[in-house]
């Protein structure tokens, strides 16, 4: 196993948003953008981070301006990603596709990613077509998330030949029904569920919007947003990833390297013990940061 979780200091280095935020240049990306920008105490420009359409308006003005969109919406509620971090993901799953082709990182069509969960965001496909050329297959359960993600690819028609759409309609599976006979995936990529239950969820937002907002009498808001099954499953992320390993052995034949966001690093462990047990070729744990927020990446593959 090649244990990569070191202290990582700033975004990957190819990351295109390093340094911060440059407000000034986004506002004209998105001119919405600019109701929600103020000059904090330190004379510097920001935006309220508590403020989940703040949060909106700043991710989806990355995202047209950085990877070329004309258009992005999200389903009402669901999850509104951090841009940066999720450009970090696809990086780093460069980094190791780029080790089978003597360092040189693979583009282009012949590389087939499949995105568990992709969301009404679309945000790993979208950055990775962009970034690299790739083609995905992007799994989702929710039938309205999954008609955002649609009228994304439709109001950006580049990506009609780089993304392809697959419902998957029994919660309980994560791969079965997604993957077909004649697939075959360079990699596969999830940001997992990560609480155990609704109450899990709210009792963290409530503490992390606390931590946000001084104001106490203002009611809790999820600032990134999330629809149930992006936030939470029984057993939570340990439980979900623990499945997708047990799925992934049983499409060995048709998978290469298969990873996954690790949010909690007490989760490694007992993840790390049913990959070892049933005898993974390689398995590899890469930390990532965005500002103070650290996770991880869990990569194995089964030959």
């Amino acid at each position: 196993m090649s244990n990569k979780n070191k202290p990582v200091s700033s975004l990957h280095p190819r990351n295109k948003h390093q340094g911060g935020y440059n407000l000034q240049h986004l506002r004209s990306a998105l001119p919405n953008l600019e109701s929600f920008v103020f000059v904090n105490d330190y004379g510097k420009e920001t935006i309220d981070f508590s403020d989940p359409k703040a949060v909106f308006e700043l991710n989806k003005a990355l995202l047209l301006d950085t990877y070329k969109l004309k258009y992005w919406d999200i389903a009402k509620n669901s999850l509104c990603p951090a841009i940066p971090g999720r450009a970090d993901y696809i990086h780093y799953l460069a980094d190791l596709l780029a080790e089978a082709h003597q360092g040189s990182i693979p583009t282009g069509s012949q590389v087939h990613i499949l995105d568990i969960g992709a969301g009404s965001s679309l945000v790993y496909p979208l950055i990775g077509a962009q970034e690299y050329e790739w083609n995905f297959t992007a799994s989702e359960i929710d039938r309205t998330s999954l008609h955002y993600a649609e009228v994304n690819i439709n109001k950006n028609p580049w990506l009609k030949k780089k993304i392809q759409l697959r419902f998957q309609n029994d919660k309980n599976n994560i791969l079965e029904g997604v993957i077909y006979e004649k697939d075959q995936f360079d990699a596969v990529m999830c940001n997992p569920p990560f609480f155990k239950s609704r109450e899990d969820n709210w009792n963290s937002s409530t503490k992390k919007f606390n931590n946000l907002n001084k104001n106490k009498n203002i009611p809790t808001v999820q600032n990134f947003g999330g629809h149930a099954n992006e936030l939470w499953c029984n057993g939570g992320e340990k439980a979900f990833i623990t499945q997708l390993i047990y799925d992934s052995l049983k499409y060995k034949d048709q998978l290469n390297w298969i990873s996954s966001l690790v949010a909690d690093k007490d989760h490694l462990k007992p993840l790390l013990a049913v990959l070892e047990y049933h005898k993974a070729a390689d398995i590899r744990i890469i930390q990532t940061k965005q500002g103070q927020k650290l996770s991880r990446i869990l990569a194995w593959k089964w030959k």
